[in-house]
């Protein structure tokens, strides 16, 4: 029966086919556009990019110049590159100009449908950003359709891992900017951290086109982008829990595998206790007393670290290093590290040099990054199932974009085995069977474990010859995946989400060139080989297609619907023939977490003997609803971590926000004049509140505070004594006092000077707020899940008192910034060297192995006169111009007893 639903698909079609449909007209008008442009010469062809740039100086829309433009690229194409788009990836251009996400299918040509909105929204000169998964994507595809762009007269940067900010300031002004996602997250970071706005490499965020968009809008949303500079070592502390970790016994802990957490008992607790109390690390009774937050930390982490993580699945050691795998893509993530010291307790785990932990400095999710640009887009071959998501968070809508030829792939049903041995059996015996018919098999794996562990069975079976493709092996991809097509090739992979490599039936042109030909020069010799080449490739297609082309075999599936679905999608492309299926036992993680047990009572009643599979829709159905619960549950942790980070997010852009507006001012003494009476008004009304009577005022008090913040001693008790005088003349005479401090120090300064120095301590003390705020905002996030037991919602919590740290924040910012300008002086040193045209400022650095911030050191010279040498003896402890130069470390003149840096000298 068909529901209503369905009925009205079929009678109105769905909004996606309606979508479609609507871009038909424009398709047509690109094709009738073909003829014209193929008579154009190179030159009148290159010559429509000036044009149309001209179009929109005169007030013409990107819209209105879709229709040429797509049809110039589509010329530029054939003729730089021997590739016409076809018309369904025309309309993949148009979903991604309307900032829209284009599902398009495993070798359906994502790239070179990017050209297309790329080289139109180029046009308007704000930048475009091509954003890919890994830095040899960025830059194969950089080089591959940087050709084209080149030959239209834009240019192309790529930003990579080890660029200098010159190289990416460069990169970034071009008008086609390929790079990863980490590296923009982190220039972005970076850039907010400056302390001039000509410092800064990027130049805005107008329009992105995000490659594998899945991968990294969702995979990736739950992990944040963070700067961090280093804490002090405590290696000694990681390595001593680990060996009490390894005491603990099964009762001593509980692991909930599908919630991924790991908690002590009541046991567990006990026998940690005494072991951290023999070794002299316990205060107090109790673990969980407040002294011991610190131990419970490293106890968490150790805990996870043993019984979560897993090596060769969850990460790897390499060079005496851990190494993070990405659990969707099987790729290594070099550089990346766990946070909160979990990365520490795998080190002692796997006992390796241990790193220190690090100080968050800055970070922000890819979910708010990628919202700042003005339009966004996305292209994947797998985003249906995550089109709530898109919509939700992103508000993008998922348009599937029709295949250029029918899909010819045979998908079949799972084979359901009772034990993992049963189904490698069955894994073996077929893969003997398709590659002894000649056909080409790309074996699916979850981890790197598990594909070792199936490639040392089959050389137990006499079978050698496959490859093996997982994190170990990436820098053997390209040829791998080149070679993965040919006639009874068997490549066993761990999973191929993000890989961005099509396996190609009979082998990749392209890589058996450089492979076997190498450098060899152009001539004909070399034509001739290549000739000889493209007619192996083709015998070598036509033996696997005949055979039945791409057999995708899957060892388990993958708690994502999605990245299944990419592990199929490499099969069948271009209208191949293939076929796919993914063989599963009840030993399987995801059988096993998700309610294995009612499914072998089931099969048991149905007589399944060994060896035997069971091939059924209701199994399908049934693992189908367990990856739907687990994705519901992802969604849940990825929408629920935005809320918070999204509290934090408005902060943060009133932060960097603010942040440009000080680079960008000529002079900040209006601001810093503001702060200054909000500092006076502040101490008058704490010491002298409203409509109080004198006899109430603490005078005192007042006049010790204004010393303190404003660094002024004031006749403030004799003008309480004054017959009739109010709280706002006190006011006022302390405002006059201030003011005047300041002219007097910004006439002794110059303007020039003064204007750096005030930019320079308001910048200098904003970051350094922030980090602190960031830091109480982490441990605000880590109890206020707590309130909930108080029947008071956690998130609502969570806004209301981080609202109130920021107003903190912004309250010490103008104490700090006043208390600072108001001591400010200038050091002169000897004058061999011509003065500098700006001071040189020394300051916020963090000390790698105490983490102490010497933000308060900031020291600024400027190399004029001769400096002014004074005897201990000869320094008055009330008058600073009497001081001279004094050393950092020696004791200070005023007589408190401290080391000049932590007293008066933190203010110089």
């Amino acid at each position: 029966m068909v529901s209503l639903g369905g009925l009205a698909r079929k009678i109105f079609g769905s909004s996606n086919d309606r979508r479609v449909k609507s871009m038909r007209p424009r398709v047509e008008a690109i094709n009738a556009m073909e003829n014209e442009m193929a008579a154009l010469s190179d030159a009148e062809l290159q010559a429509r990019t000036a044009q149309f740039r001209a179009d929109i100086a005169n007030g013409a829309s990107l819209d209105d110049l879709l229709v040429p433009a797509f049809a110039t690229m589509r010329e530029a194409a054939k003729r730089v590159l021997g590739m016409r788009p076809f018309d369904v990836q025309l309309i993949g251009g148009m979903v991604l100009h309307e900032g829209d996400i284009a599902e398009m299918r495993t070798g359906e040509g994502k790239t070179l449908v990017a050209t297309l909105p790329v080289y139109l929204n180029a046009l308007a000169g704000k930048g475009v950003h091509v954003v890919t998964v890994n830095d040899y994507l960025a830059s194969r595809d950089a080089e591959w359709m940087g050709r084209v762009y080149k030959f239209l007269g834009l240019s192309v940067g790529i930003i990579v891992h080890g660029l200098s900010d010159e190289e990416r300031k460069a990169a970034y002004a071009c008008d086609v900017t390929y790079a990863t996602n980490n590296e923009l997250g982190f220039d972005y970071l970076r850039d907010n951290m400056k302390y001039e706005r000509s410092q800064m490499v990027q130049r805005g965020h107008n329009y992105g086109i995000v490659d594998e968009v899945d991968s990294i809008l969702v995979d990736e949303a739950r992990t944040p982008l963070i700067i961090s500079g280093p804490l002090e070592d405590r290696s000694e502390m990681y390595n001593t829990i680990d060996a009490f970790i390894l005491q603990l016994q099964a009762e001593d802990y509980e692991v909930d595998e599908k919630q991924r957490t790991a908690i002590f008992t009541e046991e567990g607790t006990e026998k940690l206790e005494n072991l951290l109390r023999d070794a002299g690390h316990l205060k107090g009774e109790s673990l969980y007393d407040v002294e011991n937050v610190a131990i419970v930390h490293h106890v968490n982490n150790a805990l996870k670290a043993h019984r979560l993580f897993q090596n060769d699945k969850d990460y790897i050691v390499r060079d005496d290093e851990i190494v993070i795998i990405d659990e969707f893509t099987g790729r290594m993530m070099p550089g990346r590290r766990f946070s909160e010291g979990l990365h520490q307790a795998l080190e002692a785990k796997e006992h390796v040099a241990i790193q220190p932990e690090n100080q968050t400095l800055a970070s922000i999710t890819f979910q708010n990054y990628f919202r700042l640009y003005s339009k966004l887009s996305g292209m994947t071959g797998t985003a249906q199932t995550e089109a709530e998501e898109f919509g939700n968070i992103y508000g993008l809508e998922v348009i599937e974009i029709p295949t250029n030829l029918p899909v010819l792939r045979l998908d079949e049903s799972d084979e359901v085995y009772r034990t993992v041995e049963e189904k490698y059996k069955a894994i073996i015996r077929d893969i003997r069977e398709a590659s002894a018919k000649g056909q080409p098999i790309l074996v699916g794996t979850t981890s790197i474990e598990k594909s070792e562990l199936l490639a040392e069975r089959l050389r137990k079976e006499g079978m050698t010859g496959f490859k093996v493709l997982n994190a170990k092996q990436h820098e053997q991809e390209a040829s791998i995946v080149a070679l993965a097509g040919v006639p009874g090739a068997v490549t066993i992979a761990t999973n191929m989400a993000g890989r961005g490599t099509d396996i190609k039936l009979g082998g990749n042109e392209e890589t058996r060139f450089a492979l076997e030909l190498g450098d060899m020069p152009e001539g004909p010799e070399r034509t001739a080989q290549e000739e000889a080449i493209r007619q192996d490739i083709q015998r070598q297609k036509e033996k696997a297609l005949a055979a039945g082309g791409l057999y995708v075999l899957a060892t388990e599936r993958h708690e994502s619907r999605r990245i299944d679905n990419q592990l199929r999608g490499r099969s069948g492309r271009q209208g191949d023939p293939g076929r796919s299926k993914f063989f599963l036992s009840l030993q399987d993680d995801l059988m096993r977490i998700f309610g294995s047990e009612r499914m072998d009572g089931m099969l048991q009643k149905l007589g399944l003997k060994e060896d035997e599979a069971i091939i059924h829709p209701w199994i399908n159905k049934a693992l189908e609803k367990a990856q739907k619960k687990v994705e519901a549950r992802n969604f849940d942790i990825r929408k629920n971590l935005l809320k918070y980070d999204d509290v934090m997010n408005d902060q943060r852009k009133v932060i960097f926000e603010q942040r440009i507006e000080l680079m960008d001012a000529e002079s900040l003494s209006e601001t810093v004049g503001e702060m200054r009476q909000d500092v006076v008004d502040d101490l008058v009304a704490k010491h002298i509140p409203e409509n109080a009577y004198a006899e109430q005022w603490n005078v005192a008090g007042l006049k010790q505070d204004v010393i303190q913040n404003l660094n002024l001693d004031l006749p403030v008790e004799e003008w309480a004594k004054e017959e009739g005088i109010a709280e706002e003349e006190i006011r006022s005479r302390v405002s006059e006092a201030a003011d005047k401090a300041a002219m007097d120090r910004a006439e002794r300064f110059g303007p020039e000077v003064m204007a750096y120095v005030e930019r320079s301590v308001v910048l200098q003390t904003l970051d350094h707020l922030w980090r602190e705020h960031i830091v109480n905002l982490d441990h605000l996030r880590s109890v206020v899940g707590f309130r909930g037991y108080a029947q008071r919602d956690p998130l609502n919590e969570y806004k209301s008192e981080s609202f109130e740290l920021f107003q903190a924040l912004l309250g010490n910012l103008r104490q700090n910034v006043t208390s600072q300008l108001m001591r400010v002086e200038l050091v002169r040193e000897a004058a061999e060297a011509p003065p500098p045209e700006a001071p040189e400022m020394h300051g916020h650095h963090i000390d790698g192995s105490t983490g102490e911030d010497d933000f308060g050191d900031a020291e600024l010279l400027v190399r004029h006169e001769a400096a002014k040498v004074v005897a201990p003896e000869d320094r008055d402890p009330n008058d600073l111009d009497s001081w001279g130069k004094v050393g950092r470390n020696e004791a200070c003149p005023c007589g408190s007893g401290k080391k000049y840096k932590h007293c008066h000298g933190a203010f110089v």
